[in-house]
């Protein structure tokens, strides 16, 4: 039997509206037309993967399913699930690209790597055609967050195998001017900002802020001698933190919009709208399911759970029931923008929650509270121990400056924390500013010697 390409699903009548959408008739499709449009995308991609790749078809067999008998989208439910480690095994299984996937190595065009607990990259890889949807989704993405083709664009996130590199085509497409400046050192990146004035940017929430900083230390003012306008955050939830993308935006004069990628699928693949409540995913690409982390049931809109992502469309690899390990929120309701695709809220890593007495706890909890109490840099450590059995934590944070009175500082910050976590800290360590190490990717918020 033959399978056609996943592509073959049409959307009709679709044209490119260049308004306030980017593919009007997709991002705006009602509910109901869009969840008809997932179904027969994922009737035809759980085929393309059963006959094309070894992994599943052999994994759908030992579960006994069939994309013969998928009749409706909740049977997505009774096939199994992949993870990181399901993804590294086969990749070592069956070297270069894993059994997993479902095309001849000579379609693949492009991969992208993340490093695991081994030490071996996870490669993602894509066909010339995903390669394309792909763009033309961070094109979307980009057009959302208010991007027009007479923006310059710095992109300055990694080259180096990260799977984020890549999206500056996406604002190619979409015609803006664009300057491919990577991951450069902080002084190199304000150069490219001061001599070609870009109006919009895209890095992490933690390097924004150290960017902020370093500007300030050199003499500039990012609000009044630079011109960005609008900053793109992705890889880590401050971005969706009021109070960090305040903080963040009072320094910049810019308004942050936070996106959401993952390099086992492709770069971004939600990101947030001028109504900022939230980051919509790209339903038509992607099925949501958000579980119960331990039970793997679905849990109701609004309610946190694990979010798991099943392509729609991807040839390479196809990544049925992906478990991300990210907590996260969903929203279906009509958003004030007019789109109709969920909504994501992103809370955190399953595997950054430590649980302090019972209670579950994330690191931007800790950030949201430290973000809005003055006289702290905003930069901050949680430090986690065991102590008679039972785990522990500090906060180490950076004062502004010394003026203040430091233990009245430290009793705001203990107070904060528990009205809003319910747990307390053991010590609140006040630092010298600068103490912490940036980072120009993601931050690294939590020190564990429970593992030492």
């Amino acid at each position: 039997m033959s399978i056609a390409s996943p592509y073959s699903v049409e959307f009709t009548g679709l044209g490119k509206n260049r308004g306030r959408y980017w593919q009007e008739d997709i991002e705006t499709l009602p509910r109901s037309r869009l969840e008809a449009v997932q179904l027969e995308r994922l009737k035809t991609h759980l085929a393309w993967a059963y006959q094309r790749s070894p992994y599943y078809r052999k994994a759908f067999d030992d579960a006994g399913v069939h994309p013969r008998r998928f009749r409706a989208l909740s049977d997505i439910q009774a096939y199994p699930f992949v993870d990181k480690r399901v993804e590294r095994d086969r990749q070592m299984a069956t070297p270069l690209l894993g059994d997993m996937l479902a095309v001849p190595e000579r379609e693949v065009v492009f991969v992208s790597a993340s490093s695991g607990s081994t030490g071996t990259p996870t490669l993602s890889p894509f066909t010339a055609q995903d390669f394309d949807t792909f763009q033309d989704i961070q094109a979307r993405l980009f057009w959302a967050a208010g991007m027009r083709p007479d923006d310059r664009y710095v992109h300055a996130l990694n080259f180096t195998l990260f799977v984020g590199g890549p999206d500056v085509i996406g604002a190619q497409r979409l015609g803006a001017l664009c300057f491919w400046a990577g991951a450069v050192p902080s002084v190199r990146l304000l150069y490219i900002m001061r001599e070609f004035q870009p109006t919009m940017t895209w890095t992490t929430p933690s390097y924004a802020w150290h960017l902020g900083e370093t500007a300030r230390a050199q003499g500039i003012d990012p609000a009044r001698d630079l011109s960005i306008r609008r900053i793109i955050v992705a890889g880590e939830p401050g971005g969706s933190i009021p109070a960090t993308r305040e903080a963040i935006e009072a320094i910049w004069g810019a308004k942050l919009f936070d996106f959401y990628g993952i390099s086992d699928i492709y770069g971004a693949c939600a990101g947030m709208c001028e109504a900022r409540d939230g980051l919509h995913l790209v339903e038509d690409d992607l099925l949501l399911e958000v579980l119960d982390p331990d039970t793997g049931e679905p849990v109701e809109d609004g309610t946190p759970g694990e979010m798991v992502l099943t392509t729609l469309t991807k040839r390479a690899r196809p990544m049925i029931r992906f478990r991300t390990g990210d907590i996260v929120t969903a929203d279906r309701s009509p958003c004030a923008c007019g789109r109709t695709h969920a909504r994501i809220k992103v809370i955190g890593r399953r595997d950054d929650m430590i649980i302090i007495n019972g209670v579950n706890v994330f690191p931007c909890d800790v950030e949201c509270v430290i973000r809005a109490i003055p006289g702290v840099s905003g930069e901050y450590r949680i430090v986690v121990y065991k102590e008679d059995h039972l785990s522990r934590f500090d906060i180490e944070l950076e004062r502004a400056d010394k003026t203040g009175d430091p233990e009245a500082l430290r009793r705001r910050v203990v107070e904060d924390i528990k009205t809003r976590l319910g747990v307390r800290p053991r010590e609140v360590r006040l630092l010298e500013p600068g103490s912490l190490p940036r980072t120009t990717h993601k931050a690294k918020r939590v020190l564990d010697l429970r593992k030492e």
